[in-house]
């Protein structure tokens, strides 16, 4: 009985955890470059000498789904979506790096490349400054060319390129502002394999069906949780009713 509980108890505990993440991945359907989040659970024992038939539920894996969004085009020229595997480098708060494929780009105040998180867009010399009043173009290599305003179309200047890199999924781990960051830290190498595709943006790779099917599968696992519950409290009453009798 003892087990029962255990499991039970723990198992209903991480099933709303995961209703959680389910709930997360839906509400960012509409967040470009979105990766999905989904658990994996496993049993455990509960370690001691007084608890050698007790197990719980423990979470032992937050992972992503790397496969790809939809591409949409939109014809603005900050935007740009990686074709295929791949990341753009984007410079953290702190001087590290981070990963990202939302390519949703911008230009601040003091002519940085950014994302419109509001971080520095890495290039492969540091972050990338576009000259003011001029027009931009970001090739499919990830080389970043403006025009001077008021000069002619072929006065091209090249200012930088982008930083792509393209680490083993099992290296990256996501965090909690959506970035994924390299397991132990560091860098990661640029990769000239990646490319992007200019004028177009990647959907979230949330499915919507799949999503709503998994909150239901779970809604009805916490429910037949909790019935075990409610039989294991059962059982104790009347195994104490047994024993009150022998009595």
């Amino acid at each position: 009985m003892d087990r029962l509980i255990y499991v039970a108890m723990t198992g209903a505990s991480q099933t709303l955890g995961q209703q959680a993440t389910v709930a997360h991945n839906l509400a960012n359907v509409g967040t470009t470059g979105y990766r999905a989040e989904f658990n994996v659970f496993r049993a455990a024992p509960v370690i001691g000498p007084s608890a050698p038939t007790r197990a719980f539920v423990v979470d032992s894996t937050v992972g992503a789904n790397f496969a790809p969004g939809p591409i949409q085009q939109t014809g603005r020229d900050l935007d740009v979506a990686v074709q295929g595997k791949g990341w753009i480098a984007v410079q953290l708060a702190d001087g590290g790096e981070a990963y990202t494929r939302n390519g949703n780009l911008q230009i601040n105040a003091n002519g940085l490349l950014q994302t419109r998180d509001g971080f520095n867009v890495q290039g492969e010399g540091g972050p990338i400054s576009i000259p003011p009043d001029s027009g931009i173009t970001i090739a499919k290599d990830g080389t970043v060319s403006t025009v001077p305003s008021g000069t002619k179309p072929t006065t091209v200047v090249t200012v930088g390129r982008l930083k792509l890199v393209d680490p083993p999924e099992a290296q990256l781990t996501k965090g909690s502002d959506g970035l994924f960051r390299l397991r132990g830290g560091g860098e990661a190498q640029a990769d000239p394999g990646v490319t992007l595709i200019d004028g177009a943006l990647e959907g979230s790779n949330v499915n919507v069906v799949d999503a709503l099917v998994t909150m239901i599968a779970l809604a009805r696992q916490f429910d037949m949780q909790m019935k075990m519950l409610q039989n294991a409290d059962g059982n104790s009453r009347q195994a104490s009713q047994i024993l009150n009798i022998n009595q």
